[in-house]
């Protein structure tokens, strides 16, 4: 096996583990739309990686069941301050699944790891037909 063709390989693979995410992103945010429960959230906190220089932010909102739930948004986005509102939406069952309800925030992971599929796919195949 050639360095040539563990690179393809990589290559497929990173594309095709980016298509799953995206994917299930894409149904987990179906089903939020269909079946989601929308809440009003905090931002109760901003976490900074070492080395890093965006922080994520952390949201609190109360569920149905008057229980606080923190949870740190899938994508950082903008514009998310300490003590600014935002809009929630989650599963009932499963309120950890919760994610910030602006557009922004509903198309980032998903653009995000749909683009980056085609680009490590679309590269394997160019590679391929490059032989």
């Amino acid at each position: 096996m050639t360095g040539e063709t563990i690179g393809i390989g990589l290559a497929v693979l990173v594309g095709l583990v980016s298509l799953w995410a995206g994917a299930r992103e894409a149904r987990l945010q179906m089903r939020l739309g269909r079946y989601g429960v929308h809440a009003e959230g905090v931002v109760v906190d901003q976490e900074h990686a070492p080395g890093d220089d965006h922080s994520t932010p952390v949201i609190e909102f109360t569920d149905r069941q008057g229980r606080p739930v923190r949870f740190r948004p899938a994508s950082t986005g903008t514009g998310l301050a300490l003590g600014t509102h935002v809009p929630v939406v989650y599963l009932p069952e499963k309120p950890e699944s919760a994610r910030v309800f602006t557009r922004n925030y509903r198309l980032s992971p998903i653009v995000g790891l749909f683009a980056g599929a085609m680009i490590f796919l679309g590269v394997a195949v160019g590679v391929v037909l490059t032989r």
